[in-house]
């Protein structure tokens, strides 16, 4: 990890401190002085409960700091945080750097790049993919957008949280746009996992071994690896809330727009975005995004009954 010079302020402020803004804000208090805000109470109080620092409000956090780490969930709630009532970037000292970790899209990016410049601030545009497990750990892959003097401040953050960091462009808006193809894969990965298990159980096959059989072969994928477990054991009982289901639909409508745009056709991710919305109208929103595989296929297939042909050939 590069160390601070001169020109890298000394405290971060981790704003968001949701599934994967503790971990991550976790996982730099090891190395950095930082203080943390989320406007949810019971989050600020479960970061204070692992000895992270938690400000009262953003802006508290953010005037003793000179990075700004954004994990929220949209691009409202970064206009919020950044330009709202209780905004931030008032109180950020001149030469300070925001990073924008969240998934929100191009369009509103050069608008806050401009009102931030006119503050002497600068945007790192810097969305991270991997999970929670993987945030804590410091293994994201984060694609970053930004201008060469920003990124270098930022610099030492950003590989502190990735394994795998690429510099996709010189503006921010780059980082955005790379990060929509990449979630154009992983809805699309998603849904087609649900579909492919979905189908081993219609087949009358254990879906645990199929997983671990497609697992080894040319259909394996990270997302197959990394929700199927979680869609099996769904059937069960809810599964662990890693990723949300509503995000996708969040994050596959930002893809289809920006397809739209491009004058592109983007068929596959739109009926995977389709799967998504037919989840969140049931009821599923806020369930682990692996929870698709209901919409697939409500209910595990009942396994057949004993006294089938199969048993008999056993039983001769």
């Amino acid at each position: 990890m590069t160390p601070f010079t001169d020109r890298t302020p000394h405290t971060v402020a981790v704003l968001g401190l949701g599934a994967m803004g503790l971990p991550m804000a976790g996982r730099l208090a090891a190395a950095f002085p930082v203080i943390g805000y989320d406007p949810v109470p019971t989050s600020r109080k479960r970061a204070e409960e692992t000895g992270l620092e938690c400000a009262a409000t953003a802006a508290e956090a953010a005037v003793r700091a000179g990075i700004v780490v954004l994990a929220v969930r949209d691009a409202a709630q970064v206009e919020e945080v950044l330009f709202g009532d209780d905004g931030i970037a008032p109180v950020l000292a001149p030469g300070a750097v925001v990073v924008m970790t969240s998934t929100v899209g191009v369009d509103a990016v050069a608008s806050w790049t401009e009102r931030l410049c006119d503050l002497d601030i600068a945007l790192v545009d810097a969305p991270l993919s991997g999970g929670p497990v993987r945030a804590g750990g410091g293994d994201l892959l984060i694609v970053v957008g930004a201008h060469p003097d920003a990124l270098e401040t930022a610099r030492p953050v950003l590989e502190r949280l990735a394994s795998t960091l690429t510099v996709i462009g010189d503006k921010a808006g780059d980082g955005q746009a790379m990060k929509t193809v990449n979630q154009l894969l992983c809805g699309v990965h998603i849904a087609a996992a649900a579909e492919a298990l979905a189908l081993a159980d219609a087949l009358g096959l254990d879906q645990q071994l199929a997983l671990a059989a497609l697992e080894t072969g040319a259909a394996s994928s990270f997302m197959l690896s990394n929700r199927g477990p979680r869609m099996v054991q769904g059937y069960d009982g809810d599964a662990e809330v890693l990723s949300r289901l509503d995000i996708f639909v969040k994050d596959l409508g930002i893809v289809g727009k920006a397809a739209r745009t491009a004058g592109l056709a983007a068929p596959v991710a739109a009926a995977a975005e389709q799967l998504f919305l037919l989840g969140q109208t049931q009821g599923m929103g806020t369930a682990d995004d692996s929870a698709v595989i209901k919409v697939v296929a409500p209910q595990r297939r009942v396994p057949a009954a004993e006294g089938t042909c199969g048993d008999a050939e056993t039983a001769r």
